[in-house]
Parts: C-alpha cells; sequence; structure tokens
C-alpha cells in the first residue's frame, strides 16, 4: 500500500518541481520529482531512476548514473509535465556495502555481473512494483519511458502500464566506464 507523507515545492538547477515522499509496504521511503500537473495524463515523460550513492551523490565516474540523472532533470525540466521515480535501492539492489564489495571485485578485472556472482547475489535485483503504484496513484497508464534498459520496459508491460515511448538516455563512455557500459549492453541488453 502505497502512503504519502510528505510534499513540497522543489527548486533545482534543471527547473522547478514538486517532490513527494511516499513509503511502501516495505517502509522505505522513495521520492517522487514532478513536474506540472500530471494527475490523469497519458504518455508522459518518466525517469524510473535507482538511487546511487557513488554515482548520484559522490560524482564517481565509474558508471553513468549521475548522467542518466541529470540528463534526466533537465528534460524534464524543459517539459509541461513529468515525473522523475527516484528509488531506494543502491546498487542494482543489492546495498550500498555489496555494492562496494562488487567495486573491489571490478577492481581485480571481474565485470559487474560477474563480481555479483562472486558475492553469491542476483546480477540485478531490482523491483520496479512501487514505481507501477506511483503512476496509478497519479492515475497514468501510459507514459513516455526515459531508459535504457529493456528490464523496466517489460516490468512495466507485466504492470499494464503501457510505454508508449521509449526515450534514451545517451551518455559519452569514459575511459572509467567504458568497460562497465560494455558489460551492461553486452550481458544485460541495455540498449547504449
Amino acid at each position: 500500500m502505497l502512503e504519502l507523507f510528505a510534499k513540497a515545492n522543489l527548486p533545482t538547477m534543471a527547473g522547478n518541481f514538486v517532490i513527494y515522499v511516499f513509503k511502501n509496504d516495505e517502509n522505505k521511503d522513495h521520492a517522487v520529482i514532478v513536474k506540472g500537473d500530471v494527475k490523469g495524463r497519458q504518455d508522459i515523460p518518466v525517469r524510473i531512476h535507482s538511487e546511487c550513492l557513488t554515482g548520484d551523490v559522490l560524482g564517481s565516474r565509474r558508471c553513468d548514473c549521475r548522467d542518466q540523472l541529470i540528463k534526466s532533470l533537465v528534460y524534464l525540466g524543459k517539459q509541461d509535465y513529468g515525473m522523475l521515480i527516484y528509488l531506494r535501492q543502491e546498487g542494482r539492489g543489492i546495498g550500498l556495502l555489496n555494492k562496494i564489495k562488487a567495486y573491489s571485485l571490478q577492481d581485480q578485472g571481474y565485470d559487474t555481473v560477474e563480481a555479483n556472482v562472486q558475492l553469491g547475489l542476483p546480477i540485478d535485483q531490482r523491483e520496479y512494483s512501487f514505481a507501477v503504484d506511483v503512476l496509478k496513484y497519479f492515475g497514468i497508464n501510459s507514459i513516455k519511458l526515459m531508459t535504457n534498459n529493456p528490464a523496466k520496459i517489460d516490468f512495466l508491460a507485466k504492470a499494464n502500464i503501457t510505454v508508449s515511448e521509449r526515450i534514451p538516455i545517451r551518455s559519452e563512455p569514459t575511459e572509467y566506464d567504458e568497460f562497465y557500459l560494455s558489460t551492461k549492453k553486452i550481458r544485460m541488453g541495455h540498449q547504449l
């Protein structure tokens, strides 16, 4: 069950938004950043972004997470309406501690998939039910999804959310994330 706990104006470098904080049955608080009046609208641009402390906050160059987050906010800031759903599921759902352990294995030559396997963890443990609940809360059943990850599209389709368009998020690879991005494309099917 989705419960709204707080709502406030959120002026950002990308534009003016409203931030909502919801809690779900797992008692995790997730943020939803909204541009304009989205209630009942269809085919709105939506980014479903999973938390990445190292990238989003610290600016790590090992991944493209911050780049995707900033590009999404800038894009949404230019629209009349749209939404960014920020899910608290660090490290593809494995948590910060395991993510740093996986980084250590990557420093030894493992790719991001192999590192999770070495730790006895799933390759990708993220779950998007909260995003579906948020869309239903706002009366939205058709979106333009900002993603490179076909698994998100598949999950939403199974939950009866129509993805009428995929909006790719393009990042230029760096010397630090080129191997990571290549692994996501080849081993996880990301559309980069």
